[in-house]
């Protein structure tokens, strides 16, 4: 994730479909409502809503375009603050997953139309996490596939190989913790998050396990339209 990329995001409305962890999915239309997301309910299961359903989505995005433009000056920089705050927490794992690792060319492949670099990913001991969210990277090994030609990353895939102590939590992240994320180019030079997935194995008081899954897709980009400026109701 590059800065530019960073930077983009809020310029494009998505698509993003979760699959919950009772198996279900749920497919969203994301809209950047002045400037953080929006996201209305369009499909269950792969099926779209009903008439009924489909409108009381469409009245709740209405009224919540209706609430984002009466909102106190205080409010609003409340709501931006809180999405760069997201924004900053996902570059700066980046940033730590580039500091984490000693890399490793390991070949080339190709991935759909695109000539990769792989790249291995191991540990560097001299890493010295900066926030708990990163401390997981102590412990874990990946692998990168860079596209030649940008040297965006395409996709990066990243394993728990031992077990790793969270300071502060009573609570340790277990082999079989699992991260995947997957980028595509949406045009202008701009890659954006195409699929995120996080299977997560922790014991909690190092006995009682707990367990985390999450998957996302991320599709249909395109350049968002002010909706505080146009009807919803389509």
């Amino acid at each position: 994730m590059t800065e530019q990329d960073l930077a983009a995001r809020p310029d494009y409305d998505y698509s993003e479909t979760d699959l919950e962890p009772d198996g279900s999915r749920n497919t969203f239309a994301v809209h950047m409502l002045s400037g953080s997301p929006y996201s209305e309910l369009v499909a269950v299961n792969g099926r779209p809503l009903s008439p009924g359903q489909r409108e009381q989505e469409k009245r709740k995005l209405k009224e919540e375009i209706s609430r984002r433009q009466q909102e106190s000056p205080a409010d609003r920089a409340k709501r931006l603050e809180e999405f760069a705050k997201e924004q900053k927490r996902d570059q700066r794992f980046v940033e730590e997953f580039a500091q984490a690792f000693n890399f490793k060319l390991n070949g080339e492949r190709m991935v759909g139309q695109r000539r990769v670099y792989v790249i291995e990913a191991t540990p560097d001991p001299r890493f010295h996490p900066t926030d708990k969210e990163s401390e997981v990277l102590t412990g874990m090994q990946g692998i990168l596939w860079i596209d030649s030609a940008s040297y965006h990353w395409v996709r990066a895939e990243a394993k728990v190989i031992h077990p790793v102590s969270i300071e502060g939590f009573l609570a340790k992240v277990e082999p079989g913790t699992r991260f995947l994320l997957e980028k595509t180019p949406v045009g202008n030079g701009i890659w954006l998050t195409s699929h995120y997935s996080m299977n997560a194995e922790a014991k909690i008081l190092s006995f009682i396990p707990h367990r985390r899954h999450e998957d996302e897709r991320y599709f249909n980009y395109h350049p968002t339209v002010d909706a505080e400026a146009s009807d919803p109701k389509q």
